[in-house]
């Protein structure tokens, strides 16, 4: 009911302030997706402004962003938007931090469950699996260090498989491709054909910091500013917290 009465106040104030009707161009990690696609027509209600949304993966942002492409807001990890501010491509003193992942773990659809209550057995669980996934984006990265801390990279070599960018872990595990799959929290508890056995135990976690940036040849960049006031305010954290991340305020 709080969080509600706080949305609803949001959107009031919103609606307030909103001059004209925009729309904002977004470039955005898929791992914030199922945020987004709860939060964003709720704010595009209170607004007025329309929100484009690009889903994809981080290798692939990089990419548009590298080719010149002109976007209002970017939403990707947190060192990314810091590059991007500091080559110019983002206006500086524009980030704003939304959400924190952790890495989470899952298997297809009605497999057995394996032991992932510390870094030994996860350790255990990876060199069991016939095949292992992990994505190419933030997670992937974390993850393919954490095999060479674990003392298991080339022993699991043959049978390990990053996914391509913008591509979900869980589309591996549900076509039998993989047994065992890393990614983003939020991308594995919603992903239809697997199930979400947990987060990486404490001592072997990494937590991704997804941030916002203008883009410096944004076309509204107020708009795009009250979106990330909307999407960083206390009355958007419950949405976040339901979709496996933790709010960055």
């Amino acid at each position: 009911m709080k969080t509600r009465i706080a949305l609803a106040a949001a959107s009031m104030l919103l609606a307030s302030v909103a001059a004209r009707a925009d729309e904002i161009k977004v470039l955005a990690s898929g791992a914030l997706q199922e945020i987004g696609h709860e939060l964003l027509p709720q704010f595009e209600k209170a607004s007025g402004h329309k929100v484009t949304v690009t889903w994809t993966g981080t290798v692939k942002i990089k990419e548009r962003i590298e080719a010149g492409e002109v976007f209002d807001l970017v939403i990707v990890g947190a060192p990314e938007v810091e590059k991007y501010m500091a080559d110019g491509k983002m206006l500086a003193g524009t980030r704003v931090d939304l959400a924190k992942s952790g890495v989470g773990v899952a298997v297809k659809a009605g497999a057995p469950k394996p032991n992932i209550s510390s870094g030994e057995a996860v350790k255990k669980a990876i060199l069991t699996a016939k095949a292992v996934a992990y994505s190419s984006g933030p997670s992937g990265v974390y993850v393919q260090a954490l095999f060479q801390k674990l003392g298991i990279a080339e022993e699991i070599k043959a049978k390990s498989k990053q996914t391509p960018p913008g591509s979900r872990v869980g589309q591996y595990l549900a076509r039998g491709e993989a047994e065992l799959g890393f990614q983003q929290i939020s991308e594995l508890m919603h992903e239809p054909g697997v199930d979400y056995v947990g987060p990486l135990p404490p001592d072997i976690q990494n937590y991704t910091n997804y941030s916002s940036g203008i883009g410096s040849a944004a076309k509204s960049q107020v708009a795009a500013r009250s979106l990330q006031a909307f999407l960083s305010a206390p009355a958007a954290a419950e949405v976040i917290r339901k979709n496996g991340m933790e709010p960055s305020r």
